[in-house]
This record gives C-alpha cells, structure tokens and sequence, in this order.
C-alpha cells in the first residue's frame, strides 16, 4: 500500500457512465467537469456486457473515445476491469455461475453482482476480460489507476451451492489440517455433529435450529476469503500487465455493510479506497461519518486514502432518500479530507435517467447545471484545488478502537444472552463522546501496534486470540490505559467460552471476575450511584484488586459494581461491565481519556468538528487545522494561520458560520 495514482493536489470527480448517454452528450460532459474541477473519474465500472458482448470478442471502441476525450481535457481515469456483473450471456450459457442463498434459493440474474464467488467459470472470464482490458488501455496516458471489480460482497456476500461447498472444504483444510482438528474447533461433540469424512461439511445452510457457532464463524471468514481471492486473482493479472499501475478497489466501511474482514483486505491493495453514504434520518450522521473516515484511515496504515463514493444529495435506496442541506454535501467531502482523504468522488457523474439508480443524486442533477446540486459541486470543487497543499499529509491520533470484523460476525450469532446487543451500535457508542470533546481516534486491528496511544479502548471483542489480549495487556504494563467494555474477551478465536468466569481473556488485567450475565428487558433502565443509566446489560461482576468507580444503585443488582478501574504495572485498565448510556458514558469516556493524556485538536464547541493535519511545506513543519460548524449558528474559534479556503489570514478569535468550514494553515513549532 504505498503507490498513489499519479494526480495532482487532491482528487476531485466521480463515477463517469458514458456508455448510458448518446455520444453528443460526452463533450457537454468534459466541458462541465473542467467547470466543476474534476480531476479524476472512474470509468467501466458496469461494462462488461458492453465490451465483450459475445464469449472471448472484446469492442473498446466506445471507451477508446471516451478515455481520449478525458486524457484531453487533463482529466485522469480510474480505469475499471468491468467484472462487478457478469453478462446475461454468461448466465444463461452458465446459470451454475449464479449464487445460492442458504435456504437453496438460486438467484437470478437482473440486478448485478449475480454471481457465486467460487464460481471457477466467472474467475475464468473475469480474469481473461481484466487481461483483455489491461493489455488494451496498458499504454493509454489518461490511465492513473486500476479499479477492480465494485464493492466486492455488496449483494452476494455468502454463497451456499455446491461449489461453495467444496471450495469451503477446502478453506477448512489449510486452516484446521484435519477432521480431529476441524470437530475440536467447531466443538462437534454437542448435538451429534461429529463428522467423519469431509464431504459431511457443508456451508451453514438452513437447518431446523441454531447452527454450529464455529461453523458459522469460519463461514464468514471463508466467505470474505473467497472474495478476496477474485479481487487478488484480477489483480495479479493487472500486476503482470502493468507493473506500474497503482490497483484499487472500493471498500464499504460504515454501518450499513459488515460482511468482509477489510483489516486482510487493506494488505492487498495498491491504496484504500472506500464508499460511504450517510444514513439520511440520522441527526448525527455527520459523527459516524467521521468514524467511518477513521476507521478507512486504520485500514490504509495512516497513509492517504480515497473515497471512491459518496453521494452529492439523495440515494435511491434507503426508505426514504432525503435530499441533503445546503453546504452537506460540501461539508461531507471535508470531513473525509480532514480525517487521511486525499480525494472525493461520487457516484456518480451525471443523473441517469434509466435503471434502478435513476433517482440517485450525481454532480449533473437530472434539472442540470442550474442548480443547487452543481453549484455546490462547484464551489467545493474550487476549495478542493486550493487545499492541495494538503496532500500527502497525515493525522496524529492519541487514541485508538481496537476493531474487529470477527468479533462483530460472532456476535450477531444467534442464542447469545441478549439480542439487544450490536457491536456497532457499542463502537459507535463510545466513538461520540470522543468526537465530541475533539479527541481524534485512530482504529487498529487486535493484532495492530499499540505502542503509540496514550489510551485504547476495547469494545465487545468477544472473540479474542491470547496473543492479541497479551497484546493489549503489555500495552498497560508499559504505561498506557485501557477501557474495555462488556461482551470482550469471552470466547477464544474459535468460538469457545473462556472458563474460569468473565470477562475471559482480559479477567487478570481488569482485576474482576463476573459469575453471571444480567441483560435487561427490552425498556429496562437500571441507574448507577454516580447518577449513570444503564440499558441492555448488566452482570454479576467482583473485584479481584480492581477499584470500584460506579455500582448499581437499583435493578437486579444493587450494590454490584458496575464500573471499575485496575492498576497494572505503569498503567491502567477501566472495565465497563454495563451498557451505560447518553451522559453517564460521555463522562466516563472522557474522564478516562482526560487521565489517559489525550489531548483534542483544539478548544471544542458544541457541533464543531476539529481534526488536524500534519505534514511539511518546503522545509517546514506545518499543520492544517480543519474546522467544520455541523450546526445552525455562528461559532467563534480561537485559531491562528491562513484559512486556505477563503485566503483570508487568521489571528486569535474568529467566526465560523453555521454549516461552514475552514482549513487553517499553522507553522508548527
């Protein structure tokens, strides 16, 4: 992960389809980018019906036209292998090539991504059409990147057919070596599921009950492999072809999408690229917008990533797609900026007017180029090209989310204690108070490099190596602090309780043990006797050296401690044993971040988004302080530099308006 396609500044585009709109309309189209500041596009994403339109007989015609036109307008091309929906010709000439859902459902073709990640014959003719591509465009100068596939397991995620079956086998083989092996992992002896011969191993399709926990697990986590495999095996051919090309493709890390382990995928790619909508309901959609622009910052190391697509205004497929406000949409491409992006597209370029996107928002709105919509573009297109200075730059986190896809698949498991629990909602949780007091947070895998955060937080990783929970128990032995939350450290990596009473892993270095799981009914509310409220969960816990900070004052456990803190050789270890809420949860974690010495990016305000920058010019040190105003008043900042978007200078006390935003140049010391 360290080449970066060959653009200037920061890059600014789209999604461009051409091949849906006559040829007329193609030049009315670069002269709109040109006006908009478009500097890069992805193209051919949905094509492959289009350039092989009969078995092994490719036609570049359209696309050859097209590339030109942007090449010559000084517009750089994320060039697509045009596999993520294979041809109505392939799936009736292979209808095996189709997915199957777990009740033995075949799906059909007429959407896209219809296809069985295992499929041998889609590998065959997704790989030969990426060489067909890459051999044609190899030398073409508007190609800056390669774009593989599309949103790798968007609609089809899990696959149970026959094929599947064998090539989960075989997964089960590299990683368990042996039946003995496999029936200790997945703790067969429980309702007669002692298999004998691997072909009694099947994907978890529908049975009469729960299903094997550590099959579904392994499940998952073959299923994410077995994606990962088409991308690298498209890949690879890209590499042979042109060495010198940076390869992508356009991961879903936000809370809509969960089904792949990006922390495994991020290791195979030339630069992270991630999409990210908003959900359009939510008051705070800004906050977990960040946390998603963070957590994509995690999985490219720290380096600059690229959001690949957002939206400029609606989506067409949430329950109801409302519009965005004037100045979000420029807000949203800023944040991601802020937070590691070192450019913004969207999906897509101009307003299809046919198709299931059809009412999906785009730079080109249906109405045209007078709009709110395009304006906008504009404008933020504008500030984009003088932020370029801003590129290559990273940010500096104190603090760290231990974040963990396997977890989170082991425990959206069915039979657990509660149903009420969600390892997204717990994150999301405990990210806010943080983004709220101007805390930047850094997310790691169990496994990562905690060595540079004054604090690390732990939330539900249920399914935990001893090595990683070594890990994070070194960590507070060196001096750091650790807050770790309910629902961590109660299985090891296959599924299999911890004994000995929870929290498992982590019972030592929280100095408590808890005998008994207390989750709550659906409206209980429980309070604590420093005022906090509690949903969902409460346990049964006791001291073993830790320090009581909070007990229940009421419930089913009055007098238990609820929250508590342990020294561990120059550190300390917080247990939250309770789903405790709203401002009891704001205090906590920032209590504990404020002991941890984690320091904001500057003076917070209410709705006030700070996040800094750092980087060099010439040869000084400098940062670039973002400022963004998510709210309906005016806010005075203390700050001092350039605001380079506006070019005005900033000394002391200054005004940011409602819904506006600065980047402020400051020399470091």
């Amino acid at each position: 992960m360290s080449r970066w396609p060959s653009t200037p500044g920061l890059a600014w585009g789209a999604d461009y389809n051409p091949e849906q709109w006559p040829d007329e309309v193609w030049d009315a189209d670069v002269d709109l980018m040109r006006r908009a500041g478009v500097t890069l596009v992805s193209v051919g994403i949905f094509s492959w019906a289009l350039v092989e339109p009969e078995e092994g007989r490719y036609d570049f015609a359209l696309f050859d036209r097209v590339l030109d036109r942007l090449h010559a307008a000084g517009i750089g091309v994320d060039l697509a292998t045009m596999t993520a929906a294979p041809p109505p010709w392939l799936t009736t000439r292979h209808p095996d090539v189709l997915p199957v859902l777990a009740d033995g459902t075949r799906l059909s073709p007429g959407s896209r991504q219809s296809y069985c990640p295992s499929s041998p014959v889609y590998r065959e003719r997704a790989t030969a059409l990426a060489r067909a591509v890459a051999e044609h465009y190899r030398d073409h100068p508007a190609l800056v990147a390669w774009h593989v596939g599309n949103e790798y397991g968007c609609h089809v995620a899990r696959c149970y057919c026959d094929r599947s079956a064998e090539a989960f086998r075989a997964w089960l083989r590299e990683r368990h070596g042996d039946l003995d092996a496999l029936n200790e992992a997945w703790g067969t002896a429980f309702w007669s599921q002692h298999v004998t011969d691997w072909d009694q191993v099947l994907p978890p399709r529908a049975t009469p009950t729960f299903g094997n926990p550590g099959q579904l697990l392994d499940f998952d986590r073959f299923s994410s492999d077995a994606l990962l495999e088409l991308f690298t095996a498209e890949r690879d051919v890209l590499r042979e072809v042109t060495p010198d090309v940076p390869i992508t493709t356009n991961f879903m890390v936000g809370w809509t999408f969960a089904e792949l382990d990006y922390w495994s995928w991020a290791r195979e790619v030339d630069f992270v690229s991630n999409d990210h909508y908003t959900r359009s309901e939510s008051p705070d959609r800004h906050v977990e917008l960040a946390m998603a622009a963070d957590l994509t910052r995690g999985l490219a190391g720290g380096r600059p990533w690229l959001l690949m697509e957002h939206s400029t205004s609606a989506v067409n497929w949430q329950e109801r797609n409302i519009a965005k406000l004037p100045g979000e949409l420029r807000r949203n491409s800023l944040q991601h900026t802020a937070r590691g992006a070192d450019g913004a597209l969207f999906f897509q370029w101009r307003q299809s007017r046919a198709g299931a996107e059809r009412y999906h928002s785009a730079m080109l709105p249906h109405a045209g180029p007078d709009t709110k919509v395009f304006r906008e573009v504009c404008e933020t297109g504008a500030g984009f090209a003088r932020l370029a200075e801003v590129a290559g730059s990273t940010v500096r986190a104190d603090v760290a989310i231990v974040f963990d896809w396997q977890s989170l698949w082991a425990s959206r498991q069915p039979a657990h204690p509660t149903r009420d629990f969600s390892y997204q909602q717990l994150v999301s949780d405990l990210y806010a108070p943080l983004w709220a007091a101007g805390i930047t947070v850094d997310f790691v895998p169990p496994s990562g490099d905690l060595s540079a955060y004054r604090l690390v937080v732990v939330p539900g990783l249920c399914a935990v190596t001893d090595a990683d929970a070594r890990r994070i128990t070194e960590h507070v032995e060196a001096g750091g602090t650790a807050l770790v939350t309910w629902a961590s450290g109660l299985t090891d990596e296959r599924g299999h309780v911890r004994l000995g009473g929870y929290p498992g892993a982590f019972r030592d270095l929280l100095g408590v043990w808890t005998e008994e799981f207390h989750p709550l009914r659906a409206d209980e509310r429980v309070l604590l006797d420093d005022g906090g409220e509690v949903a969902v969960w409460t346990e049964h816990l006791h001291p073993r050296g830790a320090e009581v900070i909070a007990s229940y004052a009421d419930g089913p456990l009055p007098g238990v401690p609820a929250v508590t803190r342990a020294t561990r050789g120059a550190g300390a270890a917080w247990y939250l044993a309770c789903g405790l809420r709203g401002e009891g949860l704001r205090r906590l974690v920032t209590t504990v971040a404020e002991q941890a010495g984690a320091t904001p990016a500057g003076t917070p305000a209410d709705g006030v988004e700070l996040v800094r920058r750092h980087g060099r010019r010439g040869d000084r040190a400098v940062s670039w302080l973002f400022a963004l105003n998510h709210t309906s008043a005016d806010v005075e900042l203390d700050v001092a530099g350039v605001d380079l978007l506006s070019g005005d200078p900033v000394s002391g006390r200054t005004t940011l308006r409602a819904g506006d935003v600065a980047v402020i140049r400051e020399e470091e010391v």
